[in-house]
């Protein structure tokens, strides 16, 4: 790497270089594409993108906050699509979560961020933010479903985002990502029947 690279890769004030953010992303993501779990570390990641620890820390407290943010690059755009009906938004979040947990190693990873919050105090923080952040996207499937009358208007939207995430969580952990469209559609249905309005 010449002067000049190195002279672009620097920290832009307390903003995140776009460029060294995304070399540190890509080496994380590849280490765990060619490794797994067991090869990745901070160091490992430094040396392949070329980015001095002090850097990676300041933006990511440790290695789980890294591997979330490199979990959610690729979450599918389906996951939180909006189908006009919340069993229907139910149903394409259950098959777009499970599809990317199963077509790629990304549940592997998530369920490595889970363990790991078992037993550090800073992984887990990482998986609380991120949680906090997911439970409000989730939320919003509700939400339209109330503003268009389809829900209940005294549906508390985080308890069913809650819900939902705790359905999800256990079947990864359980090693039963269910992938029939049909058991998919039935969970969908059970877990809306009973937030519908009158």
């Amino acid at each position: 790497m010449n002067e000049d690279t190195n002279e672009r890769r620097r920290s832009i004030g307390a903003r995140r270089n776009p460029e060294t953010e995304q070399a540190i992303l890509e080496a994380a993501e590849a280490i765990m594409a060619e490794e797994g779990i067991a090869g990745f570390s901070i160091d490992a990641v430094a040396r392949r993108a070329r980015a001095g620890k002090p850097t990676i820390y300041k933006w990511w407290p440790g290695k789980t906050a890294l591997l979330l943010d490199v979990y959610h690059r690729h979450k599918p755009a389906s996951v939180h699509m909006d189908t006009g009906t919340v069993e229907g938004d139910v149903f394409a979040f259950l098959t777009g979560v499970f599809a990317h947990w199963g077509d790629t190693g990304a549940g592997q990873v998530f369920r490595f961020v889970i363990a790991e919050a078992q037993r550090d105090a800073v992984a887990a923080a990482a998986l609380a933010e991120y949680s906090a952040e997911r439970r409000i996207q989730s939320g919003r499937v509700f939400q339209r479903g109330v503003e268009r009358g389809e829900l209940r208007s005294d549906v508390d939207v985080g308890l069913c985002a809650d819900m939902l995430a705790g359905f999800i969580w256990q079947r990864l952990l359980t090693g039963r990502i269910e992938r029939d469209p049909e058991q998919l559609r039935l969970v969908a249905r059970q877990m809306v029947q009973g937030l519908l309005a009158p």
